[in-house]
């Protein structure tokens, strides 16, 4: 069965730093072949893209909330993305996600243009 698991959650202090994983299984397709991104979510409010990358990971994106701290990548030999999380605020406290697109080669933050999804890992930074 298609597998997108993520580890690296847990609780931090304000300026801490972790590092999300997110290894997938199960595909049929080559994972080079599939655009990624993670995304977040706070209980009562909608899912929120954080950063996006392309399939051989040459481009990336972010939001504004997270760009200069956060930096996404992959290693597509070892099926895995990877969020490294730096000075990290309360704000940054959610269950974070990783997703999979078939589609396009850089696909948008919008969760619908997304195919697969983990079961997210909760960060939480508390001050």
């Amino acid at each position: 069965a298609v597998r997108l698991m993520e580890s690296g959650g847990g609780s931090v202090q304000v300026g801490g730093s972790l590092r999300l994983s997110c290894t997938a299984s199960g595909f049929s397709l080559p994972f080079e072949i599939l655009s990624m991104a993670w995304f977040r979510q706070i209980p009562g409010k909608e899912r929120e893209g954080v950063s996006r990358i392309s399939r051989s990971g040459e481009i990336t994106d972010y939001a504004d909330s997270v760009k200069g701290r956060f930096t996404i990548s992959r290693d597509n030999t070892k099926k895995r993305l990877y969020l490294q999380m730096n000075s990290l605020e309360p704000e940054d406290s959610a269950i974070y996600y990783c997703a999979a697109s078939k589609g396009l080669i850089l696909t948008p933050l919008g969760e619908s243009d997304y195919n697969y999804w983990g079961q997210g890992t909760q960060v939480t930074v508390s001050s």
